[in-house]
């Protein structure tokens, strides 16, 4: 059997078997699947050796590219040991080692684990509903505080809880009368801003609109969730640290928790470890998940303050809190996270990210004289607009991507970058380069 055969059963068998998300399945008559074998660095192959750069680290999980040793190894040494044992009534070293680690990263205490990232912001929601309902019980009166705030444009999810604080009109029509209402409230993403108003005016004035909000409903919400720094799905929207500042300040005045999804953004991706870090605050929720592992495997943390912690703690079932996964803090996923964390400390990767963005923003500088506008970066997340009149530019693009040898899916007109750390200056020559060539074809 050649190589091509084998190619084209595998993906006859794909489309046969395999549900593929987030994708209209008919669309694969004419748009044909990848069939990936193995992967490499920041490579991808496929089973006829073709070679594809993973511009977009897999769906922004893949930190420090693939086949990485130190995370195979750690793996496979916990494999020999233990692979997973129920986390009710019961506890491991991975998963320990890895919460006092996170906590110490993060000035948050206990973590709760699920194995993915819509389902750490369910775990968030759900902490700060019983929380304020804790909390009035112990005051022998009910809580008002129920309601949600997200930003327009959010993206958190798409388990129902997770929709219902997302804004992306899709999902949000589509499934609108399964989900709970949430308010949302103007996006700082500086795409926005009049005209002369720097990012951090109109940040500030998206805080007021905030404040005006939480002046009237404070007594009836219970948490603001934000995607610190980037809202990734609104299309790499990026905005100034001091809404983060100010968000957080508005919390603490008005007893409103802040929850904080770094699920994309987390582990170094903007530049700093935790993007909360850029502003100075702590959350009163932190949810990550994505880069935790590497992008290993499946994994997802929702970290909370002792404080939090404490209401919970009660002789009554009632007051704990009721949430479980059957795969909740999974021994090799959390040997993963752990290897990850050692690369963080060891290799001195947030320092090195800086000197590639830069030399990357450097590269980016032969986009200029092309129809692109919003040209952005926060740590290894580039962006820019595409002034495109065409229907269906993202898929266009994508396509002519994917000849280039190129995986990059962009978001309405928006092209971004978010590739594995360990891009070297010959793959982003390669990236940008070929980049340029797209666009110029597509004019």
């Amino acid at each position: 059997m050649t190589e091509a055969s084998r190619n084209q059963q595998l993906l006859a068998r794909s489309l046969h078997a395999v549900w593929h998300p987030c994708t209209q399945m008919k669309h694969h008559e004419h748009l044909p699947l990848v069939p990936i074998q193995r992967g490499e660095g920041v490579w991808l192959y496929d089973m006829d050796g073709k070679a594809y750069l993973d511009a977009v680290s897999s769906w922004w999980v893949n930190l420090f590219g693939h086949n990485h040793p130190r995370i195979k190894a750690a793996i496979s040494q916990q494999m020999d040991q233990l692979e997973h044992v129920i986390l009710a009534g019961f506890t491991h070293e991975p998963v320990v080692q890895l919460s006092e680690r996170l906590a110490a990263l993060t000035g948050l205490g206990h973590c709760f684990y699920a194995s993915d990232g819509a389902s750490a912001t369910e775990i968030a929601l759900k902490m700060s509903f019983h929380y304020w309902r804790n909390l009035g019980l112990a005051q022998g009166k009910p809580s008002a505080k129920t309601g949600f705030i997200s930003l327009q444009n959010s993206y958190h999810g798409e388990t129902l809880g997770a929709l219902s604080v997302t804004d992306v009109a899709i999902f949000k029509d589509t499934y609108a009368s399964l989900l709970r209402q949430s308010i949302q409230i103007p996006s700082p993403d500086w795409r926005l801003a009049e005209a002369g108003e720097s990012a951090e005016a109109y940040a500030l004035r998206c805080a007021q609109a905030l404040e005006t909000h939480l002046q009237q409903h404070h007594a009836t919400t219970a948490a603001v969730i934000v995607e610190p720094l980037v809202q990734c799905a609104a299309g790499m929207g990026m905005y100034h640290e001091a809404y983060l500042q100010r968000l957080r300040a508005l919390c603490d005045q008005y007893e409103v928790h802040l929850i904080a999804d770094e699920i994309a953004v987390g582990f170094g991706r903007t530049g700093t470890l935790f993007a909360c870090e850029q502003a100075g605050i702590r959350p009163d929720f932190l949810c990550l998940s994505k880069g935790i592992t590497g992008g290993y495997l499946p994994l997802s943390v929702c970290l909370t303050t002792d404080a939090i912690y404490q209401a919970f703690y009660d002789d009554s079932t009632a007051r704990g809190f009721l949430h479980s996964h059957s795969y909740t803090g999974n021994a090799l996923a959390c040997s993963a996270a752990l290897a990850t964390l050692d690369i963080f400390a060891e290799e001195d990767v947030i320092a090195r990210n800086h000197d590639k963005a830069a030399a990357m923003n450097v590269q980016l500088q032969a986009l200029q004289d092309l129809p692109i506008h919003h040209l952005r970066q926060r740590g290894m997340i580039w962006a820019f607009d595409v002034a495109s009149t065409h229907p269906d530019f993202s898929r266009q693009f994508y396509l002519e991507a994917m000849q280039h040898g190129l995986i990059l899916r962009p978001i309405g007109n928006t092209v971004y970058f978010m590739p594995p750390y360990c891009i070297t200056p010959d793959e982003m020559s390669t990236l940008v380069d070929h980049t340029a060539q797209i666009l110029r074809k597509l004019g």
